[in-house]
């Protein structure tokens, strides 16, 4: 190991040892604050005034939050409603769209079928018509060979 791995390495363990040591500053100072707070010398009802007050100020504060927590959770309703109204919407139209290409592709396509099919039925019509051309050449023809012959 190097030099210099080992001084960054001494600074990290440092770092940690400074990091526990102030959350265990803080963590040791507040729970030696409660402390004192608990074994004061303090009358009976000092005491239980206090803790009631505190425990008010806690009610309020945690109706506060409610509150709070209510309209975020009604906005938040509100906000997931339109949105999905409004992909509703959007589904629904592209739906409609696609579903009028593929009736419009379908009909393109059908037509060039019966395009294709009317040509198949003329060249068809058109290759008997030469048949029986070339068939009445080969009976004239023979006809002349037998004249002659």
């Amino acid at each position: 190991m190097s030099n210099q791995e080992e001084q960054n390495k001494g600074q990290q363990n440092e770092n940690i040892n400074s990091k526990d040591f102030l959350i265990g500053s803080l963590i040791g100072g507040i729970v030696g604050a409660s402390v004192a707070l608990l074994f004061a010398p303090k009358a009976g009802k000092e005491l239980r005034g206090e803790l009631n007050q505190g425990a008010s100020t806690l009610k309020e504060r945690a109706s506060d939050w409610k509150d709070v927590a209510y309209e975020k959770g009604t906005e938040w309703k509100d906000y997931a409603k339109e949105t999905s109204a409004q992909v509703q919407k959007n589904v629904t139209e592209k739906s409609h769209e696609l579903g009028d290409k593929f009736k419009e592709t379908t009909k393109t396509i059908q037509e060039k079928i019966n395009t294709a099919q009317e040509d198949a039925d003329v060249v068809k019509e058109t290759a008997e018509e030469a048949a029986e051309e070339v068939a009445e050449a080969i009976d004239a023809a023979a006809k002349d060979v037998k004249n002659q012959g």
